[in-house]
């Protein structure tokens, strides 16, 4: 063990802290120790210097990852791989026979009560699944001699599967993430057929920071859009009438011009996170009616596709995204909230099971944590992008 001397230090923090020196510059690459490898490591005692440390504490890295993503997980299923969605279009409404009744020698009297009145059904069909998987290599008998007691071993090999369930959470989260953007990737591409996005967009794909500027004849920035309390006002608005909009039956709000609604109960709303803090923070801090301008009811995101190297405002509030039947990528920055119905996208019967094999001549287990699952978009349902641009 090496042991340093930080009298000096302590003496110098002492004034600090009552206020009879200024802040000074302090050195404390040698009192807050960050870790070494083994082979780096100090295992010398300090009295006849030729015995070796031994470890007195072991601590186990082994945190669960939650999820963090919108809960968009549906029921599975064990037997069959095709879920079709049944959907069947409203009838017209005709002419009321009771009150255009006719003279029996009228030869335009007909009342045929036996004629048939087909519905308008129709399906779509899902069959498509992604799979991956895990392996970790797990020995026994090999590692008994790095730990005291079976509690330390399980308590290591605990830190091995927790490992595993993090990594395949972060994944399965990322994939839930590629479900939204695909759908999103697919509005943009509707809307702007050109490539091009700084326009005004439409009903499914609205373009908060054109409306805004047009509206009040103002010059403000996409970036600056998010942390400006008059923007911030104007965005509330705007996705507080869409909700309202959506509850009501109409074509405008899916790109299939399906007639459709969306109850509260059924809605989705999935904001960036930046965004969301921004405006609960600007907005509420500067009204004793928070009810009348905060943002609606809302999952967060820390960003749609990744966070880049520096947590950009490009990174996190862009996509890019090749859809299916999308012959090039599209890129689209400022996106900052989605709503989508329940039944616009999902996760369909996700699966994780582990299978065991072991090696007799090295004496170890090897695992192989399996997983699939089945994501789906329906584009005849409601789904509204807000983006700046």
């Amino acid at each position: 063990m090496e042991v340093q001397q930080i009298y000096e230090l302590v003496n110098n923090a002492t004034k600090e802290a009552v206020g009879s020196s200024a802040v000074l510059a302090e050195d404390l690459s040698n009192i807050v120790e960050v870790g070494k490898q083994i082979e780096n490591a100090r295992g010398i005692d300090n009295f006849v210097r030729s015995l070796t440390d031994h470890i007195g504490r072991m601590i186990f890295v082994n945190r669960p990852y939650n999820a963090s993503v919108p809960s968009v997980l549906r029921d599975g299923w064990e037997y069959g791989s095709i879920m079709q969605k049944v959907a069947s279009r409203m009838p017209e409404a005709t002419e009321n026979e009771s009150w255009q009744l006719n003279d029996a020698d009228d030869p335009d009297r007909s009342y045929d009560p036996n004629k048939f009145y087909p519905s308008d059904v129709f399906s779509l069909f899902y069959n498509n699944k992604t799979t991956w998987e895990i392996p970790l290599s797990i020995a026994e008998m090999q590692v008994k001699s790095a730990f005291n007691t079976a509690g330390q071993m399980n308590g290591f090999l605990s830190m091995l599967t927790t490992g595993v369930d993090n990594s395949a959470t972060i994944k399965l989260d990322e994939i839930v993430m590629r479900t939204i953007n695909n759908f999103t990737a697919k509005t943009f591409a509707n809307a702007f057929p050109g490539g091009t996005y700084t326009g005004p967009g439409n009903r499914r794909c609205v373009n908060l920071l054109k409306l805004y500027n047009d509206r009040y004849d103002q010059t403000l920035t996409a970036e600056d859009a998010v942390t400006d309390p008059e923007f911030a006002r104007f965005a509330a608005y705007i996705m507080r009438v869409t909700m309202r909009r959506m509850n009501k039956m109409s074509v405008h709000f899916n790109i299939g011009g399906e007639k459709r609604f969306t109850p509260k109960d059924k809605l989705h709303v999935v904001m960036l996170a930046d965004f969301l803090e921004a405006t609960s923070i600007f907005l509420q801090s500067e009204t004793f009616h928070n009810d009348l301008v905060k943002l609606p009811e809302a999952e967060s995101v820390a960003y749609w596709q990744g966070t880049g190297t520096d947590y950009s405002f490009s990174s996190i509030t862009g996509i890019n995204v090749k859809a299916a039947g999308m012959e090039t990528a599209i890129n689209p920055t400022g996106i900052l909230a989605v709503m989508f119905d329940h039944e616009a996208l999902g996760v369909l019967n996700p699966q994780r099971r582990v299978t065991t094999n072991y090696n007799p001549k090295a004496e170890f287990f090897n695992n192989w944590y399996k997983f699939e699952s089945q994501y789906f978009n329906d584009l005849n349902e409601n789904f509204v992008v807000f983006y700046v641009a």
